[in-house]
C-alpha cells in the first residue's frame, strides 16, 4: 500500500488505505496533523448542511449492513475487536481521489451490535495527499470540520514482530518522529501515510458532533483505535 493518492496506486491500493483509517478517537501526538479551523460563516454552514443532506438517504439502506456488503463494501478486519468498524468501498475510494460525491462516501462506519451485527454510526470521506487545505475546504469547510492526515512515521525494519517494546519506538505510537531518527533505528520512514479522511455522524442529534470527535470545534482526545495486529499488517505490506 502506498496511501490513497490514486496518481500513484491502484483503486484496490486506496480502498485498502482507507480500511485501515482512524475510529473516533485519534492520537493528536506528532504523528497526526489536523486542519485548523476556519472561521464560521454562514455559507460553509449551508454546504454542511447539504452534504449531510446528501448523505443521509444515500446511506440509509446500509443501516441493514447486509447491504452494504452486498454493494461492494468490505469490512476491515471484522475478526479483530474493535469500537468501530469501517466498511469501504473500493469504487468510491477510487473516485474520492478525483472528485467529491456526498452521497458516495469512501467507507461506512459501524459499532458492533450485542446480536454480533453492526449498527450504522456514520461515515468517512477521503480526498488525496497532494490536496492543498483550499482543495479539502472546496469538499468539506474548515470551517465546520478539521480533515486530518498520518504524517512522519517510522516504520519497523520489514518482517519485525510488533511486541510492545517496537510500538513504543515505531508506528502510529512510537517516539520516532523525524526521519533521522528514523534512519538511526533502521527503521522505514514514511512521511505520510494514507491520504486525507474525515468523519462525519449524520444521526447524532448535536448539531456540533455531527462532523465527529474530530470536527466542530472541541479538541479531540484519547488514543488510536489501531491494534497491534493491524499495526503490523499495515507494516509488512511497506517496502
Amino acid at each position: 500500500m502506498s496511501g490513497m493518492d490514486m496518481a500513484n496506486d491502484t483503486n484496490t491500493g486506496a480502498a485498502a488505505s482507507a480500511n485501515e483509517a482512524m475510529g473516533h478517537h485519534m492520537d493528536m501526538g506528532p504523528h497526526m496533523f489536523m486542519t485548523e479551523m476556519r472561521a464560521e460563516n454562514a455559507s460553509d454552514e449551508k454546504k454542511a448542511e447539504d452534504i449531510v443532506a446528501a448523505l443521509r438517504p444515500a446511506i440509509a439502506k446500509y443501516k441493514d449492513y447486509n447491504v452494504a456488503l452486498a454493494d461492494g463494501f468490505k469490512i476491515f478486519h471484522p475478526e479483530i475487536p474493535q469500537e468501530h468498524y469501517h466498511f469501504t468501498n473500493y469504487s468510491n475510494a477510487f473516485v474520492a481521489q478525483f472528485r467529491f460525491d456526498p452521497a458516495r462516501p469512501t467507507s461506512l462506519l459501524y459499532k458492533k451490535t450485542a446480536a454480533g451485527g453492526y449498527e450504522l454510526e456514520g461515515a468517512m470521506y477521503t480526498a488525496p495527499k497532494r490536496f492543498s487545505e483550499d482543495d479539502l475546504n472546496e469538499r468539506v469547510p474548515l470551517s465546520v470540520a478539521r480533515w486530518h492526515k498520518h504524517i512522519h512515521l517510522c516504520l519497523p525494519p520489514k518482517g519485525t514482530p510488533m511486541d510492545p517494546v517496537n510500538r513504543k519506538t515505531f508506528g502510529f505510537d512510537g517516539s520516532i518522529a523525524t526521519e533521522e531518527e528514523c534512519r538511526a533505528a533502521g527503521g522505514r520512514w514514511i512521511p505520510q501515510m494514507f491520504g486525507w479522511m474525515v468523519h462525519v455522524y449524520p444521526y447524532v442529534s448535536e448539531q456540533e458532533k455531527i462532523w465527529g470527535t474530530l470536527g466542530g470545534r472541541s479538541a479531540a482526545t484519547g488514543r488510536t483505535q489501531l491494534t497491534s495486529e493491524e499495526v503490523a499488517e499495515m507494516m509488512a505490506e511497506f517496502p
